[in-house]
């Protein structure tokens, strides 16, 4: 009788987890596999590159429930700059917000969530750019990075950089998932 006691009390703490813990916050892509090579249709279309820059269709799931608005950022960290270098800013994106299709990083895109706004990156201009490393570089790193806030707006216009929006996603951050995606010429 007294190890069938221990045994319940064993299979109670190891059962208690799985039934109690919650789905993950989670970003993905059905064109992008995280650490996978990025296709021509998603890298950019200048500086020597010649792909169709569109950006790529993520989605998400399990965000925290008190979550209020989201942002999204894709940001090179092996750019030969001393700062990296950022691809896209979103912000603002509504709570009820779980999916950016393919080509919502053109400002003037209809397909952008109502009311985001997508800051200046690194290009000088609003909206997504897709990668363009040096050639001969090894293939750097782009990470999308989905934030969960706890406010419903940054403070922030479409002229604010990506470190100045980075400032404010840390500030406000419930939680963040990411995934990179690799490239190189």
């Amino acid at each position: 009788m007294r190890s069938v006691g221990w045994g319940m009390i064993l299979l109670s703490v190891l059962a208690g987890p799985l039934t109690s813990a919650a789905a993950e916050f989670s970003l993905t892509s059905p064109t992008i596999k995280d650490h996978s090579t990025i296709g021509n249709d998603h890298v950019f279309n200048g500086f020597g590159c010649t792909g169709q820059n569109v950006s790529p269709h993520l989605q998400w799931e399990h965000a925290p429930k008190d979550t209020k608005s989201f942002a999204l950022t894709v940001y090179d960290p092996d750019a030969p700059t001393g700062s990296g270098w950022w691809h896209w800013v979103i912000f603002n994106i509504a709570p009820t917000v779980a999916s950016l299709p393919a080509g919502a990083g053109k400002p003037d895109s209809p397909s952008a969530p109502q009311g985001s706004i997508q800051s200046m990156t690194d290009f000088g201009q609003s909206g997504y750019g897709g990668p363009c490393p040096p050639p001969g570089d090894k293939p750097h790193r782009y990470i999308f990075t989905l934030y969960a806030l706890k406010v419903d707006q940054l403070p922030l216009k479409s002229e604010a950089s990506g470190a100045m929006v980075g400032y404010y996603l840390k500030q406000n951050a419930l939680a963040k998932t990411s995934f990179t995606g690799m490239y190189g010429r």
